[in-house]
């Protein structure tokens, strides 16, 4: 089979010919009919991701498609299941072989494009603002890097559940597709007095950050007491250093979200919100963004065009 195999941190990954796997104990394989792209597969590449499998190993954290065959010790899977997976890697293959406990079935009505989109960016959403920072109705929510991967999910995320939500993203165009997911207010990202801009609006409660660097900066300075800061990532590639006085003296809470973490010691959470989520999509309250979909001798492409910042919501890789 075809995948997009990584052999060196110095060079860039390539399409290889290798066996097609067999499942072993609790596992499934899954014929890829999609593969949704994250920037942590950007940082996988270069080795800074933290959780960076070994070399070589084929890239792609996420899928959709259909069961092919089942492992020993499997139950709830039959071969023609329609199913979603976090794998963490191995994605941008023709076939995969997964944990079973990291798949999920998916209804009838969603497409393998949007199963693609759905679980890492939803996910990480809809964890941060529910089970982390305790999102309520009423409180305003800044959403930075919203036009990206999971900005844009916590944008509609954020109007499910009742905030005001301010958008920052670069330019027009990416503040109109916020605006389209539901946010109430648009700041460019290249204003230059941002603590300003988000002063005259109020302050923020809940503050969704995707990027670090001079965005959190600001956006902490913007901070109503007993605000809650979501570190999602670190786009900007400058990590945040936090004065633990200034957190003191406003009353101000920093909260780690690691998504894939909770598979490892609370997956009852992640299942949890996963249930949530589909029953929003089946409702018709929630629709990925997907800007662009690419063939599979494409997956470069759809690499430098999140590198590049030249997508808005996912990039997906339909596997032929």
């Amino acid at each position: 089979m075809r995948a997009y195999r990584l052999s060196s941190h110095e060079a860039a990954p390539e399409w290889s010919d290798i066996p097609v796997p067999q499942p072993g104990a609790g596992e499934i394989r899954v014929r890829i009919a999609a593969c949704g792209l994250n920037f942590a597969d950007l940082l996988m590449m270069t080795g800074e991701y933290q959780a960076t499998p070994a070399l070589p190993f084929t890239l792609g954290m996420e899928v959709a498609g259909v069961v092919d065959a089942v492992g020993a010790e499997v139950s709830g899977f039959v071969p023609g299941d329609r199913v979603a997976v976090f794998g963490g890697q191995g994605g941008l293959a023709e076939f995969g072989c997964f944990d079973a406990t990291r798949a999920v079935a998916i209804p009838e009505a969603m497409s393998f494009v949007d199963a693609a989109s759905f679980q890492i960016a939803y996910g990480t959403s809809h964890l941060a603002l529910d089970h982390r920072a305790r999102l309520q109705p009423g409180e305003t929510l800044l959403v930075l890097g919203a036009a990206g991967g999971v900005g844009l999910t916590a944008v509609e995320i954020g109007k499910q559940m009742g905030a005001r939500v301010i958008a920052c993203a670069r330019g027009a165009e990416k503040l109109e597709i916020a605006a389209k997911a539901g946010a109430d207010h648009g700041i460019d990202a290249t204003e230059p007095d941002l603590r300003g801009a988000l002063k005259a609006l109020g302050g923020v409660d809940v503050v969704y950050d995707p990027v670090g660097g001079a965005q959190f900066e600001a956006a902490f300075r913007a901070c109503r007491p007993e605000a809650r800061i979501l570190t999602i990532g670190f786009a900007s590639g400058t990590v945040p250093q936090i004065k633990a006085n200034h957190l003191l003296v406003k009353n101000i809470s920093v909260l780690g979200v690691y998504w894939g973490g909770y598979l490892e010691f609370r997956p009852d959470v992640l299942t949890g919100s996963l249930a949530t989520l589909m029953g929003w999509y089946e409702a018709g309250r929630i629709k990925p963004h997907v800007s662009h979909v690419l063939p599979m001798a494409e997956a470069g492409e759809g690499m430098a065009l999140m590198r590049q910042r030249r997508s808005t919501g996912k990039v997906v890789i339909e596997i032929a």
